[in-house]
C-alpha cells in the first residue's frame, strides 16, 4: 500500500511539471523541473530504503572475557553519608535569589 501511494504520489508531481508548455522566454523552467524531479527521486528512493527489511535477524553471540588480574569485586554496600539536594532561598541585598545546595546526613 505505501508503494502504491507513493508511486501515486511521484507520478502526480511528474506529471504536475510535465503539464505546463515550456516557452522560450522560461528561463528558470529547467531549475523548477530538476528540483521537481530531484524531490521525486528523493521520494522513491527514500521510500524504498525505509520500507527494505532484513530478511532475517540473527542474535549476535554473546561475547565473554575474563576479568583482569587484578580485579576485585565491589562490596554489595557502601556506608558513606546520605545526601540530597535541597533548594535555599538567599537575600542578596536587592532580592531573594535561589539556590541549590546540597545537604549530606
Amino acid at each position: 500500500m505505501k508503494r502504491t501511494i507513493t508511486t501515486l504520489a511521484a507520478a502526480t508531481l511528474v506529471a504536475a511539471a510535465m503539464s505546463s508548455p515550456a516557452h522560450a522566454y522560461c528561463r528558470g523552467c529547467a531549475v523548477g523541473a530538476g528540483v521537481i524531479g530531484g524531490i521525486a527521486a528523493g521520494a522513491i528512493i527514500g521510500s524504498a530504503i525505509a520500507n527494505s527489511q532484513p530478511r532475517y535477524y540473527e542474535d549476535p553471540a554473546p561475547v565473554y572475557a575474563a576479568p583482569p588480574a587484578d580485579y576485585v569485586e565491589p562490596p554489595d554496600y557502601v556506608d558513606g553519608p546520605v545526601c540530597h539536594t535541597e533548594r535555599q532561598q538567599i537575600w542578596d541585598g536587592n532580592a531573594y535569589r535561589t539556590r541549590r545546595v546540597q545537604v549530606c546526613d
